[in-house]
């Protein structure tokens, strides 16, 4: 409880990866507010219906509360959602000249804060993917804000999780994306870097994911611990094992 972890791909995709928590932490009975902002909720669905959870039925629940960023923009640039007092706005600062995600952290807060009567374990904060925010016209240091407000609401006063992914290419000229990733690199408890291969695509190794625990953070003498595994993607799920000893291989 109280971590951040932060899912980074580089030159390959690692939203398997969010599939993963959001399943495992909906299972364990947390509270789970996902702020989907790459896909619609039906693709989320989908995936999750694979690995045995159904979020229809969280949503209902009351377990599950689900933001879509892609619907909740098209209305707010097109003007087909109409203003009601007291409903929430999260993304309006897309409309907004002077971008702010004050209500997106207002909407994480009040979604993540227990009421009477909940009995969901520990709150968890996801979102897939941060870097959609610099592209709706957010600034670096507002997404900075955004997660370090979240941080101090999620992991310090409600003693929850927090889990961002994060898309980067070293090589890219996008330099508020990789401030951005390098920023949150510093801040995480625990990274997942999923990379693809080097040399290039394999049908029986699909990449491979470096495990960072940031152990230097507890301000102690200790280096951070590195795990460097492969893996396979398959239809429900995923295999991981040492470099160079994939089955196809051996």
């Amino acid at each position: 409880q109280g971590k951040f972890t932060l899912l980074r791909d580089t030159r390959t995709d690692g939203s398997f990866l969010v599939h993963h928590f959001l399943s495992f932490y909906l299972r364990a009975g947390c509270k789970v507010c996902f702020v989907a902002l790459l896909q619609s909720f039906s693709h989320y669905n989908i995936v999750a219906q694979k690995l045995g959870v159904s979020l229809t039925a969280a949503k209902e629940q009351g377990q599950l509360v689900f933001l879509e960023g892609l619907k909740s923009c098209l209305d707010l640039v097109f003007g087909e959602e109409e203003e009601q007092p007291g409903q929430p706005r999260p993304l309006q600062f897309v409309s907004e000249s002077s971008p702010s995600l004050k209500a997106l952290f207002d909407f994480v807060r009040t979604s993540l804060t227990p009421a009477s009567g909940d009995s969901w374990k520990s709150p968890v904060l996801l979102v897939d993917d941060l870097g959609v925010l610099l592209s709706l016209g957010a600034a670096p240091v507002a997404v900075l804000d955004f997660i370090h407000y979240c941080r101090v609401a999620v992991c310090s006063q409600l003693k929850g999780n927090i889990v961002v992914l994060v898309h980067s290419n070293e090589e890219s000229e996008d330099e508020e994306n990789e401030l951005v990733v390098n920023s949150l690199c510093h801040h995480s408890d625990l990274i997942l870097w999923v990379e693809g291969l080097a040399t290039g695509f394999c049908k029986d190794v699909h990449g491979q994911i470096k495990i960072i625990r940031r152990v230097s953070l507890e301000l102690t003498a200790e280096q951070d611990l590195v795990q460097t595994y492969q893996y396979k993607i398959q239809d429900r799920n995923v295999t991981f094992f040492a470099r160079g000893l994939s089955a196809a291989v051996l």
